[in-house]
């Protein structure tokens, strides 16, 4: 195990033991938007976290791979999957170092975004996220555009992708056509309630 697969690893295990909740259990609603009229599948879930994507997938009649770095949070998201009365396959992965197997109809990629990430790791992810998509499949990808309003002057500091040099990072062929391309804002309440708006993108790419 190499030193920055290790400390990705304790990153995220801090992060999650921190609180017995971290998110709101409920699953993003960019996702559940452009996936609600897709015919169900096989669909890879990275960086599922406590698993609510996971489940709703699951729910609406998915066969749902969810894949996480963080032991912690892949428990609590099989014991509420159990709870829901789904059934998921859960993949230890640092995604940097190792992938699932295997295509899928649906692969989605939700906000991943890392505070300990090496240059270039989450291009590289998001490129081998659309080799996993099967053809006739679609890459959903929802991601951070901006901080919050509310945010530090530091978190207001950082640099997130635009749309168009995400789709550059990802190398795509003629085959694949962008049925989804927008930059959506939404309000938003930091965690000492005061209330701002942040603005997310999300893509939805089909291949061909």
């Amino acid at each position: 195990m190499t030193e920055t697969v290790a400390n990705a690893e304790e990153f995220w295990e801090d992060f999650y033991r921190e609180r017995a909740q971290i998110w709101t259990g409920n699953p993003n609603p960019l996702l559940v938007r452009e996936v609600s009229e897709l015919t169900p599948g096989t669909a890879l879930d990275l960086g599922c976290g406590e698993g609510a994507d996971a489940i709703w997938l699951a729910k609406a009649g998915w066969q749902v791979t969810a894949v996480d770095i963080s032991a912690t949070a892949m428990e609590r998201g099989a014991r509420r999957a159990a709870e829901a009365g789904v059934t998921i396959a859960w993949e230890r992965h640092d995604l940097q170092a190792s992938f699932p197997a295997g295509t899928f109809d649906l692969v989605s990629a939700q906000f991943l975004h890392s505070p300990v990430e090496r240059p270039d790791e989450r291009a590289g992810i998001l490129r081998s996220a659309a080799a996993a998509v099967a053809p006739g499949g679609v890459l959903v990808i929802g991601a951070h555009a901006a901080a919050p309003s509310w945010a530090s002057s530091e978190m207001h500091a950082h640099v997130f992708p635009t749309i168009e040099q995400v789709l550059e990072q990802l190398e795509l062929g003629p085959a694949w056509q962008v049925e989804t391309a927008e930059l959506v804002h939404s309000p938003s309440t930091s965690p000492d309630g005061v209330v701002g708006e942040r603005a997310d993108s999300v893509l939805r790419l089909r291949r061909g």
